[in-house]
């Protein structure tokens, strides 16, 4: 057998290095190489964890050739729900087989809790294995329990070791396998320690391959650092087909599922779940839990509708202005770009008349939700100038629009949709582009008020 070839991988940007060295020339960070083994390809073609089920080992290589793609056929995605309406929203429509899908965020946050469920949920109907790193099979059977999940149809293995997990799940054939978390798992091959880039990086490419080769759903639980990112090598969330990230606030029971890329699916679908003591709950209107419920019209609050895949989702945006002590007042937006607002705030002086320039300006988006769309221009400012004046908006208004540099008001794709997403929340008036109005003036009970620049929708606001 050839001996293995050692290399040095930088894990911010991936860059490969015959030795070690301090700093990575690619991208200049120091100290972020680690040993990893290349492993030469054998004359067979086979995979070097070897045929661990049919069709695992792989046929041999032909020679590749350039062909027209009307003469390939397209592959026809094979997609399974999992019974979670949410995560199936989120995943693009179900479980797409041999897709290898990495989910991460905070610890305690409900990735574990929402993989089991889902194990329960697909029961007999996808047999599946849930590979734990960092838990016994009793904690892992006591969390069942205590989630009400039947077990009969669940199985579970603790183990760490790649080459024996591979090796357990040939007798097995899951056509799910659920691994918690890559960042315990290891091989044989390499001498570092379990959750370092190197043994993150091969665990996982030994991951993908079997998914590929057999078919089996593979989902992948990863651990995020301080930043917020998944822990591990940048190169692992190339290596995916999916990538999930659960976020929630500290002390909220509301859970935010969100995909930041989906080869088999929109990546701006969002999932919204509530933490109970029998696990995840999927919430059925998701628009009630960004909505605070003010006793009375409150001054710096406006509602918005935003568009999250293929979702429109109401959104409480709060402005707090105040006057500022500093040379350079702050500007802190929270749920948005913090770029786009200092944009804004020009535009609003310059075309509003409403001067903040010595004031301290914090935005936030109700919710934890991160709104990305610039249809949150409008609502934005509309906030700002209520807390400057201390005046509430109108009760039960809604607001959406882009807003440019010379303060006209630009439609944004899907305004019916939101609108009638407004009207069937019981608001009564909304203000948007004027290219946004539909052929009718009004939607069940709202009024739709059309404005092409920032000084008519600020007038509209007045009443």
């Amino acid at each position: 057998m050839a001996k293995a070839k050692t290399a040095y991988v930088c894990g911010d940007c991936g860059a490969e290095y015959n030795k070690w060295q301090g700093q990575c020339v690619a991208c200049g960070a120091w100290n972020t190489l680690s040993e990893f083994v290349v492993q030469p390809a054998s004359s067979s073609g086979k995979s070097s964890v070897g045929a661990h089920r049919d069709g695992y080992a792989g046929a041999s290589k032909e020679t590749a050739k350039v062909m027209p793609l009307t003469e390939v056929a397209a592959e026809t995605e094979s997609r399974t729900l999992t019974g979670i309406g949410e995560l199936d929203r989120v995943l693009g429509g179900g479980l797409v087989d041999g897709s290898v899908v990495l989910i991460g965020g905070d610890p305690g946050i409900g990735k574990s809790t929402l993989l089991l469920q889902m194990l329960g949920t697909l029961g007999a109907k996808l047999p599946g294995v849930y590979v734990t790193g960092e838990e016994s099979l009793g904690q892992v059977a006591s969390r069942a329990q205590r989630l009400g999940l039947p077990l009969e149809p669940l199985h579970a293995l603790a183990e760490t070791g790649i080459e024996r997990i591979l090796e357990q799940v040939q007798h097995s054939k899951p056509r799910v396998l659920i691994i918690d978390s890559i960042q315990t798992i290891w091989t044989d091959l390499l001498t570092a320690a379990p959750g370092s880039v190197s043994q993150v990086r091969e665990s996982a490419a030994k991951l993908t391959r079997f998914a590929k080769q057999t078919g089996t759903s593979v989902l992948l639980v990863g651990h995020v650092t301080k930043e917020g990112g998944i822990a591990g090598p940048r190169v692992l969330e190339h290596m995916v087909d999916a990538v999930l990230y659960f976020e929630g606030e500290s002390g909220s029971r509301f859970r935010v599922l969100r995909a930041f890329k989906n080869r088999f699916g929109a990546v701006n679908e969002l999932g919204v779940f509530a933490m109970s003591d029998k696990g995840l709950r999927e919430v059925p209107n998701p628009s009630a839990i960004f909505l605070s419920a003010h006793a009375s019209p409150t001054p710096g609050s406006a509602i918005m509708v935003t568009r999250e895949g293929t979702r429109p989702l109401l959104v409480e945006v709060q402005a707090l202005v105040d006057q500022s002590s500093l040379g350079n007042p702050r500007r802190v937006a929270l749920g948005l770009e913090q770029n786009r607002l200092a944009m804004l705030l020009a535009v609003l002086h310059r075309h509003g008349g409403v001067a903040a320039y010595d004031q301290d300006v914090f935005v936030n988006v109700v919710g934890g939700i991160r709104v990305q769309e610039t249809a949150a221009d409008l609502p934005v400012l509309l906030a700002v100038r209520s807390s400057l004046r201390d005046r509430p908006l109108p009760d039960k208004t809604v607001a959406f629009g882009e807003v440019g540099l010379s303060g006209e008001i630009r439609p944004v794709p899907n305004g019916e949709e939101r609108l009638k997403e407004a009207a069937h929340h019981g608001f009564r008036r909304a203000i948007v582009p004027k290219a946004n109005l539909p052929k009718k003036k009004r939607i069940g009970d709202l009024e739709i008020v059309g404005v092409e620049r920032l000084a008519e929708a600020l007038d509209a606001a007045d009443g």
